[in-house]
């Protein structure tokens, strides 16, 4: 890889991040079921009806995994919390299978000399609260606040960091919008009603975790650069909606208590009211800002639709499994944004950031070259924001392991390290090593 660690500050992190439904096994643990449980079994929402019973079965072989992040040199290992796990029915009683296995798993980072960064919501509401209309529910930021409060008490004392939650856009606008995830919407009402609660819910958590003594709180964004696809105002327009929906909206409500102009003109008529009393809760001051980064979105107006009035248009560079654009510079013009613009000197952490391709193993081996380039630009567009004053702490690939790929089910790999989803055989992939050997100089 064409980056060594010594380019980086001393106390910069490098690590690999992956979330608690796409690799523990949701069958194992006396765990409660979640809303992607019941999406995954509606035809046509998730290729092959596949959901995350299995996973990766982490919650038996999490030492193994933890040993792979030891040996390539990782510093930190970003993961997450289950709510449908811990609660099974998402309040009431406790599963203490759950703790003891999320006990054992922050303990075990620590004896191998890792940072945990825990993330306490990636996208598992239980289905309990989904009954009751989840991130729509008026009262689901006191339940993910009682949530928050269980598993800090048990695990809070040993994480290096914490987040609230991760990509509320997705909990919110691409699940009650566009319908991609669970559960799987398309209504504007519901829409405006999540983008607001799952806010709404962060400046809870962080209440809750500032009351349990909790010194390195954040949150984790993800961020598209958008750009018009074409010239004209019209198209301009049409970006800037998008940025204020997808990246604003988020970032502005923590960082000033305010949302866009942008966004409002079509969400406004469908907050609940009194929802300007909710933003200094909201704006809370955080630790720390988490980035995830993948592509870049080019816009076209589509003045002939529904508000939006947009639509995506693919770009003209290389792109993934995934069909996304590979586009390095949107994450240095992301983060020196955020730094110019809206956090000045706050700590910040690119999250996630990785790409799926169709490895295959080969003669025991997984060769993907076009991973190995990817992880080297990216990581040097994070140095390059460096250079330009921002102040980014650490970076975190996406992701350790192939793993449940949400509504593309398990045909997309982005990790680093191969699962064989028959065995559970763990082959590392070239970009692993060749990682490893980048964080060893």
């Amino acid at each position: 890889m064409d980056f060594k660690r010594s380019d980086f500050p001393e106390d910069f992190l490098f690590g690999a991040a992956t979330a608690a439904y796409q690799i523990e096994g949701s069958a194992h643990g006396a765990a409660g079921s979640c809303h992607w449980d019941s999406f995954a079994r509606v035809p046509g929402n998730v290729i092959g009806a596949e959901d995350g019973r299995r996973a990766c079965d982490h919650y038996l072989y999490w030492a193994a995994d933890l040993d792979l992040l030891r040996a390539a040199g990782m510093d930190a290992y970003r993961f997450s919390t289950s709510w449908a796990r811990v609660l099974p029915e998402g309040r009431g009683p406790v599963n203490t299978e759950a703790l003891d296995f999320y006990d054992r798993l922050v303990d075990g980072m620590l004896e191998r000399g890792l940072r945990p960064f825990h993330t306490i919501y990636h996208w598992e509401m239980p289905s309990a609260l989904a009954d009751l209309g989840g991130w729509t529910n008026p009262d689901v930021h006191n339940w993910f606040a009682d949530f928050t409060q269980v598993i800090t008490r048990r695990i809070g004392d040993r994480v290096h960091a914490t987040a609230t939650i991760n990509e509320p856009w997705c909990v919110a606008y691409l699940s009650h919008f566009l319908g991609h995830h669970a559960p799987g919407l398309r209504d504007i009402r519901a829409t405006a009603r999540a983008m607001h609660h799952v806010l709404k819910a962060h400046g809870a958590a962080m209440e809750v975790l500032r009351a349990e003594g909790q010194e390195n709180c954040g949150i984790v964004l993800n961020f598209e650069a958008d750009e018009p696809a074409e010239d004209g105002p019209d198209h301009a327009a049409a970006a800037a909606r998008q940025d204020a929906i997808m990246n604003r909206w988020f970032l502005e409500g923590i960082t000033r208590g305010s949302y866009p102009e942008e966004a409002l003109e079509g969400l406004e008529p469908h907050l609940p009211a009194g929802w300007q009393d909710d933003m200094a809760a909201i704006s809370r001051p955080i630790d720390w800002l988490g980035v995830n980064y993948y592509t870049r979105g080019l816009m076209l107006a589509a003045p002939d639709t529904a508000w939006p009035a947009m639509e995506p248009v693919p770009g003209p560079l290389p792109r993934t499994q995934m069909g996304w654009e590979v586009y390095p510079k949107g994450l240095e013009d992301t983060l020196t944004r955020l730094s110019r613009d809206y956090i000045g000197a706050l700590p910040v952490y690119v999250t996630e950031n990785g790409m799926a391709w169709d490895d295959r193993v080969t003669g025991g081996a997984v060769h993907d070259p076009a991973r190995i380039s990817f992880i080297s630009e990216h990581v040097r567009a994070t140095r390059n924001a460096i250079d330009t004053g921002t102040n980014v702490r650490g970076f975190f690939y996406w992701s350790l392991l192939d793993n449940y790929e949400w509504a593309f089910g398990y045909e997309k790999r982005f990790g680093i390290v191969h699962v064989d989803y028959e065995t559970m055989t763990r082959t590392p992939k070239t970009s692993y090593h060749e990682f490893a050997k980048a964080l060893g100089q």
